[in-house]
C-alpha cells in the first residue's frame, strides 16, 4: 500500500493511472481470457469443513504465557497437549 497526497491522486487519475469501481465508464479491468480447455478441465471445489470447533477457553495467565513464550504456533501447541492428554485417558 502506498500513501499519496490529494494532488498526486488527482494527477494519477488525470493520467489514467487509476481505476475506480465507481467509474461506470471504465468498468473493471479485463481479466485473463480462459480458453475452452480450461473450462473443460475445471472442477467444482467444495469448501473444506474444518474438523475443529471454535471455543472460548479461559486459561490462567501463567499457562498461557508458558506457551506464548515459545513463539508462533502457541495455540497449536496447546491443542497438541490437550489432544495427547485426551488420547492417554481414553
Amino acid at each position: 500500500m502506498k500513501s499519496a497526497s490529494l494532488a498526486e491522486i488527482r494527477r494519477m487519475k488525470a493520467a489514467g493511472e487509476l481505476s475506480s469501481s465507481n467509474d461506470a465508464a471504465e468498468g473493471a479491468p479485463d481479466g485473463e481470457d480462459l480458453d475452452r480447455d480450461f473450462w473443460d478441465n475445471a472442477k467444482v471445489e467444495e469448501p473444506r469443513v474444518s474438523a475443529t470447533r471454535p471455543v472460548l477457553l479461559k486459561l490462567e495467565p501463567e499457562v498461557f504465557e508458558f506457551f506464548k513464550k515459545q513463539g508462533k504456533g502457541h495455540v497449536s501447541r496447546m491443542q497438541a497437549v490437550l489432544k495427547a492428554y485426551a488420547k492417554a485417558h481414553r
